[in-house]
C-alpha cells in the first residue's frame, strides 16, 4: 500500500472513492435518492480545486495495482478560529479495502503534516450514526459537542470531536 500527496490527476480516483463511500457508508443514514444522485464528474472537478487550493491537504492510498482506494484531506476550516489548530476534514476507503490499516496510514500522514505547520488541536466533523467516529476515538479524539444539522432532507447529529495533542496518533 502506498501512500503519498495527491496531484490534481488523482482527483478522478478520489471522487469515485468519495461517491462509492458515501453509498457504502450512509447507506442507512441518507435518503437513497440522494446517494443515487451523487456525481462522480462533480465530486471530480470539487477535487482538483481542493486539491489545488493552498492550505489544503489531501493525501491518497494506493493499492499495488495503482488504483486509489482511500483518501485524507485537511487543513483548516474557515470557521475555525482556534489559533495552532486544524481539522480534519474527509477520509473515505473503499468498503472492501477498509480494516487493513489503511485509516491509520492516511491519518498519520495527514497528522505529520499538522505537526509540521506547528498545528497542536485537530477538529473533526463525523455523523453520530456513522460508525467511522470510533475509528476516532481509537486514536484518542474526544467528543467536544453535537449539534444538529439538516443534510439531504434530513436532520441529523453532528459530533464534534478534537485531539489536543496528536503526538499519540503520530509516535504510538
Amino acid at each position: 500500500m502506498l501512500i503519498r500527496e495527491a496531484t490534481v490527476t488523482d482527483a478522478e480516483g478520489i471522487a469515485i472513492v468519495h461517491v462509492d463511500s458515501w453509498r457504502t457508508t450512509y447507506n442507512d443514514i441518507m435518503p437513497s435518492d440522494f446517494l443515487d444522485n451523487l456525481s462522480y464528474g462533480q465530486r471530480n472537478e470539487l477535487w482538483k480545486k481542493n486539491i489545488s487550493s493552498d492550505g489544503n491537504y489531501v493525501y491518497v492510498a494506493e493499492n499495488s495495482d495503482g488504483k486509489i482506494v482511500g483518501f485524507i484531506s485537511g487543513g483548516k476550516r474557515e470557521k475555525n478560529k482556534v489559533e495552532d489548530s486544524g481539522d480534519l476534514t474527509a477520509i473515505y476507503i473503499l468498503e472492501n479495502s477498509q480494516r487493513m490499516g489503511i485509516g491509520k496510514k492516511l491519518i498519520k500522514e495527514l497528522f505529520f503534516k499538522f505537526e509540521e505547520l506547528g498545528l497542536k488541536t485537530i477538529f473533526v466533523e463525523v455523523l453520530e450514526d456513522n460508525e467511522s467516529r470510533y475509528f476516532y476515538e481509537a486514536f484518542g479524539a474526544e467528543l467536544l459537542k453535537t449539534e444538529k444539522i439538516k443534510m439531504a432532507r434530513t436532520e441529523l447529529n453532528l459530533l464534534v470531536y478534537e485531539w489536543k495533542d496528536i503526538s499519540p496518533v503520530l509516535y504510538e
